[in-house]
């Protein structure tokens, strides 16, 4: 098996690559279709106001896919994504560029697992963090993959 990162690669301190996207209405439209929020403050500018936003405002959970997307990117398609916990702080609106940024606070074995604790949040284009959270990734060892 192929991983994108090994636990002794891994270094307190060490920033993940960024995760970008722009919030468009193809990007809402695509996930409310696949998760079945088709909510009318998600897609009318009306109703996002009605609700004191200033207008139609993204989905708290596709802020959270694009953190899973941030990790998975980083770890590979075989290494586990354990726990992952957000707080949604900020809406994004339509056209908003959000970037997914990760900081290894943490790395321990534990139990005979390597395990990695991150800070995460999603930052917006005027570097307001809109999600922080914590993640935890489970990684291959390097000293497994060679025995």
């Amino acid at each position: 098996m192929a991983y994108n990162v090994y636990f002794e690669d891994v270094e307190v301190g060490q920033e993940i690559p960024a995760f970008q996207r722009r919030t468009d209405f193809m990007n809402w439209n695509r996930f409310a279709a696949v998760n079945e929020e088709f909510y009318y403050i998600h897609m009318d500018d009306e109703a996002g106001k009605a609700a004191g936003q200033g207008a139609a405002f993204g989905m708290g959970n596709l802020r959270w896919a694009y953190v899973l997307n941030a990790l998975r990117a980083w770890i590979g398609d075989e290494a586990e994504v354990r726990e992952l916990t957000l707080q949604f702080r900020a809406v994004n609106h339509k056209n908003d560029v959000l970037t997914t940024v990760g900081v290894v606070a943490e790395k321990k074995q534990e139990n005979g697992e390597n395990l990695v604790t991150l800070d995460v949040n999603v930052v917006n284009q005027d570097g307001v963090g809109t999600s922080p959270g914590r993640a935890v990734v489970l990684l291959p060892s390097r000293v497994d993959a060679v025995s």
